[in-house]
C-alpha cells in the first residue's frame, strides 16, 4: 500500500521506454532479477519476448506464478548464486533492487552472476535511486494514512546506507519494518560496474530516459558484457 503509485502503469511506462531504447530482437530472452510479484516481466512478456522472473520471496513469487504462460517463468532464486550462464541477452533489476546486502562482497557476488547469465554482448539494466540527490532531499519523518492504515515513516542515512524504518497502525495492530540499502554513488557504481567486466553505454535519470543529472532522481545505467 505503501508504494501503490508504483504500479503496472508506471512499468508499462518505463517498460517502453527501455524497449525504444534497447531495440531487442523479437525473440530476445530476458531475466527479471528480484522480479517482485513480476509487474516488468509480465508486461514485457506480453510483448512477445521469451521472460524469466527470480526472486527471493516465495509470496512475491507465488503471486507472479499466477501470469505464468509458455513465454514467461518464475521462479524463487537468491541472485547471490548462479541461475543460469551465458543464457540471456538482457537482464534487468528495477526499483531498486539491489544493494540490500551488508557486505559489499555480496553486491559483487550479484554482478558477477549477472556478467555470467548473460550472452556475449548481452545488456544489463540497472535502476537504482539516485543516492546523493537522495539524502539532500530526505525528508526525515513523515506520516501517512492510507485507507485508514497509518503509516510512521524515519529515514537516515548512516555507515554507507539509507535506512527506513517504517511503523504500520492497522486496526490497533502495529507492525514494523525497516528497510536498508547501500547509498552507492554514481562513481561508485561506475567501478563496480567496470570491475565485474561491464562496459558502460549510457546513464539515465528518469522513467522517461531524460539524462542523468545532479538532479535526477533515478541513476539507470545501461551496460554491456563486451567479452566471455
Amino acid at each position: 500500500m505503501l508504494y501503490y503509485k508504483r504500479d503496472r502503469a508506471e512499468a508499462k511506462h518505463f517498460i517502453d521506454a527501455l524497449l525504444n531504447e534497447l531495440k531487442p530482437a523479437s525473440h530476445a530472452a530476458f531475466l527479471d532479477l528480484a522480479c517482485g510479484s513480476g509487474r516488468h516481466a509480465v508486461y514485457l512478456a506480453s510483448k512477445g519476448y521469451d521472460v524469466t522472473g527470480i526472486d527471493l520471496s516465495d509470496e512475491l513469487i507465488a503471486k507472479a506464478k499466477q501470469h505464468e504462460n509458455e513465454n514467461l517463468a518464475f521462479y524463487v532464486h537468491d541472485m547471490r548464486n548462479e541461475f543460469r550462464i551465458n543464457y540471456y541477452d538482457y537482464t534487468l533489476n528495477l526499483f531498486t533492487s539491489f544493494g540490500y546486502f551488508e557486505k559489499d562482497h555480496d553486491n559483487m557476488r550479484v554482478l558477477g552472476n549477472v556478467f555470467k547469465g548473460l550472452r556475449v554482448n548481452g545488456v544489463f539494466v540497472l535502476d537504482f535511486f539516485h543516492s546523493e540527490k537522495t539524502i539532500s532531499a530526505m525528508m526525515r519523518h513523515e506520516r501517512k494514512n492510507i485507507s485508514g492504515i497509518e503509516f510512521d515513516i524515519i529515514r537516515e542515512a548512516q555507515n554507507g546506507f539509507i535506512i527506513k524504518n517504517i511503523s504500520v497502525t492497522d486496526r490497533q495492530k502495529n507492525f514494523n519494518f525497516t528497510e536498508r540499502v547501500r547509498a552507492f554513488s554514481p562513481a561508485e557504481l561506475e567501478k563496480i560496474f567496470e570491475d565485474c567486466g561491464f562496459s558502460i553505454l549510457n546513464q539515465f535519470g528518469s522513467y522517461d530516459l531524460k539524462p542523468f543529472s545532479a538532479d535526477t532522481d533515478r541513476l539507470i545505467i545501461i551496460a554491456k558484457k563486451t567479452h566471455a
